[in-house]
């Protein structure tokens, strides 16, 4: 993929000549083949080339999940643009620091949106344009012609620009090119060895997030449907349904989504023979819901993915009886990437310590928009620091111990949060949990934990919690002090924010 190379637009317009008929997309309300969306992609672009859309302009999306936003991802990158998902919860604001930010030329909204937008706009000098999707925008569609126009974009132009989460200040925009993509779905094909039988992907995560927009890319490429599910609140009635009615070969969730399947009393009853691949990912998951999934998911293997947005975004897979076998791994790293651990002066930590994992290769982003400082201290040494600590094992599985600025330090001793919670979880009444470091006055810091009862009429008491840990953790690591929560607060991706946590208990 030198020069000009492969995009992602090039891939759509060859299944619309290989395999026009076949089933493309799929949503709550519409389904499109290859040739009608290649066709409808092709009359879209031509709208938003009149509105002003030029070769590297960045065009905003702002929407529920449904097949538009699909449409408009490759109408821009067929421009030679590249697309911009933003987050449908943010407010007003929010929104105006994004389209502010990247320099957005143009906003593409659903209705329930458009007011957020149109307040936006007035913070955001470079937006000219904002189409709002519906019946106005289809006519535009169905008036402009079907000659198709095509830029010559290079493999490594930006395709998209994905504003990361922002657990910590304002977030940044990771560019993600062609060649990125591209390559992170032909890694995923190749290091799984996906064939024809694994030709339906369905991830339960908003078109905004990496997981929802890279996730589908590998089932594209190979012609395969991508089944597109609603917004809004998690459903796992409705998420098993669709499942077993689309006959989705590969299915993402998050552990909390993947618990609330687990748990339907009737699961057993529906057909999920055709189901081969279940994936989690964006958070981690117990010893207890991994032997649940294996016990649920016979006829499927079962895979964690881990990484992070700026690498396209996985980085390490742990596949089938591995999940059990190495129980707190997230896995190997996949094909396509390399890694190392380090210590802070960029040296290669000895198997078993614990050092930052970093990254290097075709997956990793080409920069944060508009941000060379924070690209530079990003990429110092040559490779993308992620800002993880991990430890590998003789057999080269890797497990994340603790995010840098997560860990706490109290009376000169490194405690990893992530240790905590593991123990922390396994007590019989913790549903979710998660740890914070919060100050003291004679050690600076001591762990608490955020706890969500599994029985809300009967949470664990400090007590019971103390005790459990007595048996499996030092003394200065145990949680000196228990909170009971109805849930935690996480971001889009599912993934807790701790410095919410912070905010409200460190003081």
């Amino acid at each position: 993929m030198d020069g000009t190379g492969i995009t992602l637009s090039d891939v759509l317009a060859r299944h619309a000549r290989v395999r026009p008929e076949d089933l493309a997309f799929v949503d709550a309300r519409r389904r499109s083949t290859f040739s009608q969306l290649n066709e409808r992609v092709i009359r879209l672009a031509k709208v938003l080339s009149a509105n002003g859309v030029r070769p590297n302009d960045r065009v905003a999306v702002v929407g529920l999940n449904c097949l538009e936003l699909i449409e408009v991802w490759f109408a821009t990158l067929r421009l030679g643009a590249v697309a911009v998902p933003v987050n449908f919860r943010f407010t007003a604001d929010e929104i105006a620091y994004v389209l502010a930010d990247s320099g957005s030329v143009a906003v593409v909204t659903d209705p329930a949106c458009a007011p957020a937008v149109a307040h936006a706009r007035t913070k955001a000098p470079s937006v000219s344009a904002i189409l709002t999707m519906g019946d106005g925008l289809d006519d535009l569609v169905a008036a402009a012609d079907g000659v198709p126009v095509k830029a010559t974009v290079p493999a490594d132009a930006a395709a998209f620009i994905m504003y990361t989460s922002g657990t910590t200040g304002f977030p940044k925009g990771a560019v993600l090119t062609h060649r990125n993509l591209y390559l992170h779905a032909l890694s995923v094909i190749a290091t799984l060895g996906l064939g024809s039988d694994d030709n339906c992907w369905m991830a339960h995560a908003p078109l905004f997030h990496v997981a929802g927009v890279s996730g589908m890319f590998p089932t594209f490429l190979t012609g395969g449907t991508v089944v597109v599910p609603p917004s809004g609140g998690f459903d796992p009635v409705a998420a098993v349904r669709t499942i077993v009615g689309e006959r989705v070969t590969s299915c993402w969730m998050t552990p909390a989504q993947w618990q609330t399947v687990c748990a339907l009393p009737d699961l057993r009853s529906w057909d999920l023979s055709r189901l081969r691949r279940v994936w989690w990912g964006a958070a981690p998951a117990s010893t207890t819901l991994l032997r649940t999934m294996f016990d649920a998911f016979p006829h499927s293997e079962i895979i964690a993915a881990f990484g992070q947005t700026e690498c396209s975004p996985i980085t390490c897979l742990l596949r089938g009886q591995d999940a059990l076998g190495k129980i707190g791994s997230v896995g190997t790293p996949m094909l396509g990437i390399e890694v190392r651990i380090v210590n802070d002066e960029m040296e290669d930590v000895p198997r078993g310590e614990i050092g930052e994992i970093v990254y290097r290769g075709p997956l990793v982003m080409k920069e944060y928009w508009n941000k060379p400082a924070e690209t530079a201290e990003a990429f110092r040494g040559g490779w993308f620091h992620s800002g993880d600590l991990v430890r590998q094992d003789a057999d080269g599985y890797i497990y994340v111990v603790d995010r840098k600025k997560d860990m706490i330090i109290s009376g000169g001793e490194n405690i990893y949060s992530a240790e905590v919670e593991n123990v922390v979880a396994a007590h019989a009444k913790v549903a979710e949990v998660s740890v914070i470091g919060v100050p003291d006055p004679k050690w600076g810091e001591t762990p608490m934990a955020v706890i969500v009862p599994r029985d809300p009429a009967d949470p664990p008491t400090d007590g019971e919690i103390e005790k459990h840990c007595r048996e499996h953790l030092a003394s200065y690591k145990r949680p000196r002090r228990v909170v009971i929560v109805d849930a935690l607060p996480r971001n889009a991706s599912g993934k807790v924010l701790k410095t919410d946590l912070r905010r409200e208990y460190a003081r």
